[in-house]
């Protein structure tokens, strides 16, 4: 007797829906993953290096403004980058209320190293994009993200995933 092959059904929508968007969550952890393991930096703590050096000395507000993401969340990755001693804090000298973080010489060395974020690519080719393209992305996404009851977590334009501390929602790496 033959066997007959088994009747593939279609997917449903909402499961190609779901295949794409664990596709997006499986590059980012990828991405994040190769980020630590060659440079030992989240996405979070690389954005702000990076930002740090692009202006040299910010207050933790001014990165937190520069990077969108809250000045707490700010406060906790900045902690965890002083102690790996690549950035410094310093009181102003010309008001006292402001504390400036700017980077040490070890950040820089690290900077030189550090991958491309995930995002670069993905700006390249969305700034290719016809600007209805670019806006019906948008709009589907912010629907996505309304429908995952996602739309008030504190998020920034870097793409990584892992476990959100709740309070603070960075992801810190292992042993830091």
């Amino acid at each position: 007797m033959a066997v007959l092959p088994a009747k593939i059904t279609p997917m449903k929508r909402y499961e190609e829906v779901l295949v794409a968007l664990r596709r997006i969550i499986r590059a980012t952890d990828l991405h994040s993953k190769q980020l630590s393991k060659t440079s030992g930096l989240t996405a979070p703590q690389l954005l702000i290096l990076q930002t740090l050096r692009q202006h040299e000395e910010l207050t933790v507000g001014e990165v937190a403004r520069h990077v969108s993401l809250s000045q707490a969340t700010v406060t906790t990755i900045i902690d965890r980058l002083e102690k790996r001693q690549y950035v410094v804090r310093e009181r102003s000298t010309i008001d006292k209320r402001k504390v400036y973080v700017s980077l040490t010489d070890e950040a820089g060395k690290i900077l030189l190293d550090a991958p491309k974020p995930l995002q670069d690519s993905f700006i390249r080719q969305f700034q290719d994009l016809h600007e209805w393209e670019q806006s019906m992305i948008l709009s589907s996404l912010e629907r996505v993200a309304h429908m995952m009851d996602a739309q008030h977590i504190d998020a920034s334009p870097v793409l990584d995933v892992g476990a959100l501390d709740r309070t603070h929602g960075e992801n810190p790496p292992p042993n830091s």
